[in-house]
């Protein structure tokens, strides 16, 4: 029995990319790049956090894996690929933990999608278990938390001028943009039926006039992830190091502090009872202070500075997931989903209002 149930997993998981991807004219593809030569072998699919479609392969005795936008891709899918490219390979001999970079495809033409090639991680995400080495030590889940921490100061340090990415993102205006930008996606939802409105959500009116009134008069600008999380890193099995930060789909430049704003905005808080990205056991992790001191501490920023970021990043996030509650209003989605983000939101928009009142920093 459990061969046979091991066979239709495997018949279901090649029935959910063999019609997206075209393995022969993958081979011919790798072809003209120069990599390896034969046939594609042992193809299958890797568990993510996002919707994109990961593919593991082997071809002459080297391991790839396949990124690509999901089964129906949204408008910008292609756009949002190829600017992955350029960040993973502007990364390549940098301090940055994240997945190496093989080769890419912008064109949509070859298989329908852009995709690029990438190696292989040898880690694992922590919200979805931890092996016995982790789940064992307190000692080794604090400096997991530590070590996400310094993921992201290594990647505050990257200078998109040097890396080649002057043009990944505006800068001008950037802080300016970002309350009407997120406030305008909220207001956009009510395009869905039956979504329930900013009124079936904590005051927006009072944390965009927080964050307009407290707005900073300037920034330094860097490089940022976008979606910095728990959710968003592997770590290594034997260790408690990054393997790799990956979903570089949000990369951009801007203040590198909104990657501090968007861990604090994740991080478990005590004062909240079902924390969305979590890890079993958490006891040893660093508190939300600890995580933002040694982020400080590391940067030369200050907490006058950080403040900001940590009201701005949990509006922001709260505003994009809204959105699969609007849609899940009007039938687009499941509603168990968007039922659950729209909790989600509430909660962060919770967070946003009591950083405001009561500030971490």
């Amino acid at each position: 029995m459990a061969e046979r149930e091991r066979m239709a997993a495997l018949a279901h998981d090649r029935e959910a990319w063999a019609e997206l991807i075209d393995l022969d004219v993958l081979a011919r593809w790798m072809d003209r790049q120069g990599l390896g030569d034969g046939p594609i072998t042992g193809a299958q699919t890797l568990g993510g956090g996002t919707q994109n479609i990961l593919l593991r392969f082997d071809r002459a005795g080297r391991t790839y894996v396949l990124r690509r936008p999901p089964r129906r891709p949204r408008p910008e899918s292609d756009e949002v690929m190829r600017r992955e490219m350029k960040v993973l390979a502007a990364l390549a001999g940098s301090d940055v933990p994240h997945p190496g970079f093989i080769a890419g495809e912008g064109d949509p033409a070859v298989l329908g999608t852009a995709f690029y090639l990438m190696e292989p991680i040898d880690g694992f995400n922590a919200t979805v278990g931890l092996p016995a080495f982790h789940a064992e030590s307190a000692d080794v889940r604090r400096q997991m938390g530590e070590a996400i921490v310094d993921g992201a100061v290594a990647l505050s340090r990257i200078d998109p001028h040097e890396a080649g990415l002057d043009d990944l993102g505006k800068l001008d205006g950037w802080l300016e943009r970002q309350v009407p930008r997120w406030r305008a996606q909220l207001e956009g939802y009510a395009k869905f039926d039956g979504w329930t409105g900013l009124e079936a959500l904590p005051d927006v009116d009072a944390i965009c006039a927080w964050l307009e009134a407290n707005r900073p008069t300037t920034m330094q600008p860097g490089l940022i992830h976008g979606d910095y999380h728990l959710s968003n890193v592997m770590y290594r099995p034997d260790s408690p190091a990054l393997a790799a930060i990956v979903d570089w789909e949000l990369a951009s430049r801007g203040d590198p502090l909104l990657d501090l704003g968007w861990l604090t905005a994740t991080w478990r808080d005590p004062d909240e009872n079902s924390p969305r990205l979590s890890v079993t056991p958490w006891d040893g992790f660093p508190s939300l202070a600890e995580i933002a001191d040694r982020y400080l501490a590391a940067t030369g920023r200050t907490a006058a500075e950080a403040r900001w970021y940590t009201v701005l990043a949990p509006f922001k996030l709260g505003a994009i997931l809204e959105g699969s509650h609007a849609r899940a209003c009007a039938g687009l989605t499941p509603k168990p989903i968007g039922d659950a983000l729209h909790g989600h939101t509430i909660s962060l928009f919770d967070r946003a209002l009591r950083r405001i009142d009561k500030p971490l920093l």
